[in-house]
């Protein structure tokens, strides 16, 4: 079984750096950072190789700047999987409550890779409730994803309520921790609050108004879709806030929409 110093040796042959390039490599890290620490000399990297002594913090850090590596995944060569700490997170009680946080030392993050096969595009829906199972993905650019604050929606392609400001098909950020319904004088429908809503029917995205227990979901004045009021939160309840919205503005160019009924002449 191949072990961390060859691991090391060969990583450093595979980019054509010998010994001494790699010493010489490390001083400049060391006087860059200004840190001695980091400098490795020739004879300390032959041991790293060679006779399994095992690399200081600072000395890992270097050989994963001047090999262009992860730094988690030099420290895998040794038996320590980073990745697995969220898992064991807690292993042990400590006396005091403390706040943990590892986000900042995620290499991968879980995705969605399998979706309820039910999934009908046509409906508006709550995606997080649609994901069946979700995979580890080594994309660390996607961290925000992982804000336990937020749940994603999906306006349908048959849900016009809040047309043409939101366009069917859109894909929404919605904040769980902004469920009470904001009350003013707006100056522009962008800054009026739009709301997730869950009801008997299903989901829906609107403005809403909130009079005693009286929910009033309010569509878009242009939308065909005409305003509802419901109990709440019997009859429907509030999700959350939209905070971003995903949008493709080339949608429903040759779709029509649905019209208003107009009333009968009399």
């Amino acid at each position: 079984m191949t072990n961390a110093g060859q691991l090391l040796r060969a990583k450093r042959e595979q980019l054509g750096l010998t010994i001494r390039e790699v010493e010489t490599a490390s001083q400049k890290l060391a006087a860059l950072r200004g840190n001695d620490d980091l400098v490795i000399n020739i004879s300390r990297l032959s041991d790293f190789e060679t006779k399994g002594i095992v690399p200081s913090i600072f000395r890992l850090y270097s050989l994963a700047v001047i090999y262009g590596m992860d730094y988690s995944e030099l420290v895998s060569w040794y038996g320590l999987d980073l990745a697995d700490q969220r898992r064991i997170l807690g292993w042990e009680p400590t006396p005091k409550t403390n706040k943990t946080n590892l986000s900042a030392g995620l290499t991968e993050i879980e995705i969605p890779v399998r979706i309820d096969p039910g999934f009908d595009v046509t409906r508006t829906s709550n995606i997080g409730r649609l994901i069946e199972r979700w995979g580890l993905v080594p994309l660390v650019f996607l961290r925000e994803l992982s804000d336990s604050r937020f749940t994603y929606g999906y306006i349908g392609t048959q849900d016009f309520t809040m047309y043409p400001l939101l366009m069917p098909g859109s894909f929404l950020r919605i904040d769980e921790t902004k469920t009470k319904i904001a009350q003013g004088m707006w100056r522009s429908e962008y800054e009026r609050p739009i709301y997730f809503i869950e009801s008997r029917e299903g989901f829906t995205c609107s403005w809403c108004s909130l009079k005693g227990n009286q929910l009033t979901i309010q569509p878009h004045p242009l939308s065909p879709v005409p305003p509802r009021v419901m109990k709440h939160p019997h009859e429907a309840e509030v999700i959350g806030q939209v905070v971003g919205i995903a949008m493709n503005l080339s949608w429903g160019a040759d779709v029509q929409q649905p019209q208003k009924e107009r009333p009968a002449l009399t």
